[in-house]
């Protein structure tokens, strides 16, 4: 059957296409001038977190399956087409677990894949075949040449805790673990750290402290998940004791702290907090809690972007408070944990959002960290979960879809993955981020240089193409490739032209480019 047009659509697509020759024919460049020497934070890495359902699904789910799953995190290689097979993460987030699986129903956490096995035994003996789903991500991401493995800790060994549980059943807001118990907390983290060296697994990091700031109170049977609280004097302790340990084994992994459970903690102290203004508790030399000195604490500060984007300029003015206060006391500030966990994603409307409109809001929240935030690392929450592609994708990059016993299952992926590949993909460990003026409110510009390559993510918040001139010192640079993703099914960090630095390109409207620029 032969298809025709209608005659009034045609002359639709025609105005429509002629109406946009014209706004671009109208239109100045936007000019963003980048000076190479001008330049700001070091990137050490862009990374996931790999928690909770991947025991399951690197146990048992198919090797396709779970190999493409790990292809698309990992991959740094380019397909025939030019496009990128991954989003190439340089950091990848490990869940050294408590013991709540081998309790089962015991252990009062009501989903099954929030529950974690422990390496070590009842007995004080360790199995080491503990935790092979998880581990199997770890041994991809090596394999894949991951920069950076960081382990870190929910909550302590269910054999040391107070109630012997991974949360707390009391709302103190003290630790799970009792006082006589930060030594054997500490040797067990060393034990572990020490086997995996001897594997050649190396976490680079070890992070013994997670959201500390939230009480992780539930009743017996309605946990969440593993989670402590602790004091600021409580971490000082565990991070003292740990630094111990660490140089007791002669280990070179480092220490990172606090990742507090909101990015307002790391500079004040909200009111009845007893783990606020952790900076400057942890990094003031005349702090009675200053860690600064300890050789195995890195010279970061961690936390967690959660509920921090209830607006644009709230997003904004937190960040620069977390870059103002770092600066001031030398560390680094890195973003370890985010996804959507506030209505903020919604951007003051109701209902569900594609999930392109994620995407979008992702990629902002990406810039603001790193260009108002410093932010030298930036990781999302969580990898994969249960749930759809297209609406609503806010906690994952991958949309799971598991059998009922979660021992099968299939995937989507969201627009989220490429949203974080247009930064992670290319923007390698080393490079510097370069200081921009801002010329445009829709068109938010960020670049990188290093490894003889020029980086420049752009992302178009507007409904109008943008015309763009990028002024580079001349010479320098010889070809321009560039990559794009727009609510389009097939536009997926799509390579989309080569052509010359200081060509004039049309930033299509609600797109993220990566620009990638290589030296002569």
């Amino acid at each position: 059957m032969k298809f025709t047009i209608p005659y009034t659509s045609r002359l639709a697509v025609i105005i429509l296409v002629l109406t946009i020759s014209t706004q671009l024919r109208a239109q100045k460049p936007v000019t963003i001038t980048i000076d190479l020497k001008n330049k700001a934070q070091t990137i050490q890495s862009f990374g996931a977190s790999g928690c909770w359902y991947s025991e399951s699904i690197g146990l048992y789910w198919p090797d396709s399956t779970k190999k493409r799953m790990a292809e698309l995190l990992f991959s740094k290689a380019i397909d025939k087409q030019g496009n990128p097979k991954g989003i190439g993460l340089s950091a990848w987030r490990f869940n050294i677990g408590a013991g709540t699986a081998e309790q089962g129903d015991s252990s009062g956490i009501k989903d099954v894949n929030r529950r974690t096995e422990c390496f070590l035994n009842a007995d004080g003996t360790y199995n080491w075949n503990k935790e092979q789903g998880y581990l199997w991500f770890v041994k991809q991401a090596r394999a894949y040449g991951v920069e950076n493995l960081i382990a870190f800790v929910n909550s302590p060994p269910v054999y040391y805790t107070q109630n012997h549980l991974g949360y707390k059943t009391t709302k103190d807001g003290n630790a799970n673990l009792p006082a006589d118990k930060y030594s054997a907390y500490a040797d067990f983290l060393a034990v572990v750290l020490t086997h995996f060296n001897n594997e050649n697994i190396y976490f680079s990091f070890i992070s013994p402290v997670n959201e500390p700031q939230w009480q992780w109170y539930n009743k017996f049977g309605e946990a969440s998940q593993e989670g402590s609280p602790y004091t600021n004097e409580e971490i000082f302790k565990v991070v003292k004791t740990l630094d111990q340990a660490l140089t007791a084994r002669q280990l070179s992994n480092r220490i990172l702290i606090p990742e507090a459970g909101m990015l307002n903690y790391l500079y004040s102290t909200p009111k009845n907090s007893m783990n606020g203004s952790q900076i400057q508790n942890f990094w003031s030399a005349d702090s009675a809690l200053y860690l600064g000195n300890l050789p195995h604490l890195g010279k970061f500060i961690a936390g967690h972007g959660y509920f921090t984007d209830d607006t644009t300029q709230k997003a904004i003015n937190i960040r620069q408070q977390v870059a103002d206060t770092a600066k001031k006391y030398k560390v680094e500030y890195w973003q370890s944990e985010y996804s959507m966990l506030g209505d903020g994603f919604k951007e003051g409307g109701r209902g569900n959002r594609s999930g392109f409109d994620c995407a979008m809001f992702l990629a902002k929240l990406i810039y603001y960290d790193l260009t108002y935030g410093n932010a030298s690392s930036w990781q999302f929450w969580n990898s994969w979960e249960p749930g759809a592609a297209d609406i609503n994708p806010r906690y994952y990059l991958l949309a799971l879809h598991p059998s009922t016993d979660f021992k099968s299952g299939s995937f989507e992926i969201t627009k989220n993955l490429w949203a974080l590949g247009h930064f992670s993909r290319f923007i390698r460990p080393g490079m510097a981020r370069l200081n921009l003026e801002e010329t445009s409110k829709d068109l938010l510009t960020s670049a990188f240089y290093g490894d003889k390559k020029l980086i420049v993510v752009i992302i178009n918040n507007g409904g109008l193409v943008k015309k763009l001139h990028l002024d580079i010192p001349g010479g320098k640079f010889k070809t321009c490739q560039s990559y794009v993703t727009t609510a389009m099914a097939d536009d997926n960090m799509k390579a989309e032209r080569k052509g010359r630095p200081d060509d004039i390109l049309n930033i299509r409207p609600r797109s993220i480019y990566t620009l990638v620029m290589d030296e002569n």
